[in-house]
């Protein structure tokens, strides 16, 4: 009986799924969907997070995320919407891994690297500030991108900063402050179309 079922979902287009899915709220029907699509959500999170155990476990969240979301909205293409909805799952985690976009500075609380309003960007905005902002940070110079990197993406304090790089932690404060400045420097020229120098 479950195998002739089974293979009766099989049978389903995606809108019967959905449409099956919101009535009874079964994980039958979304299973049978994860199936047709859990290799589209993984190419969409490789695309972004380039990592295979990260897009991995991406892929099991954005479908548990669909549980939920799936009951909210109107789904006319499946296909399509599971694929923004992977891309914008992805963006917002590679937000949350930039912790520079919003740098306490040594002046003041909250200085903003990249723009004034990211918060507000839409996904293909922030993915061109994100692309920006790793672009910038290969223009520093080495020592101020072995800080950048580990003080803020890798989440170290400054005394292991400067325990792992070497430097002294008067060096590596003044390695993230130029660095922030110079990152914040090329990102709105590039914004505004002139060159960095």
């Amino acid at each position: 009986m479950w195998l002739i079922n089974r293979k009766q979902l099989k049978d389903l287009d995606d809108g019967q799924l959905v449409l099956e899915y919101k009535k009874t709220g079964s994980r039958k029907h979304l299973g049978v969907l994860f199936d047709r699509y859990s290799h589209l959500v993984f190419g969409v999170c490789m695309k972004y997070l380039k990592n295979e155990d990260d897009s991995k476990d991406a892929t099991i969240s954005i479908f548990e995320k669909s549980m939920g979301d799936l009951k909210r909205f109107e789904v006319q293409k499946f296909s399509y919407w599971i694929h923004t909805v992977a891309r914008n799952y992805c963006l917002m985690q590679l937000r949350s891994r930039r912790a520079m976009i919003y740098l306490d500075d040594d002046e003041g609380p909250g200085e903003k690297l990249l723009l004034e309003k990211s918060r507000e960007l839409c996904p293909d905005e922030l993915e061109g500030q994100l692309q920006l902002l790793e672009e910038a940070i290969t223009k520093l110079n080495e020592e101020q991108r072995i800080c950048i990197d580990l003080f803020y993406l890798k989440k170290y304090c400054y005394q292991d900063v400067a325990s792992i790089s070497g430097f002294s932690l008067n060096e590596v404060k003044s390695h993230i402050q130029n660095g922030k400045r110079n990152l914040k420097n090329y990102m709105l020229r590039k914004s505004h179309g002139q060159s960095f120098k």
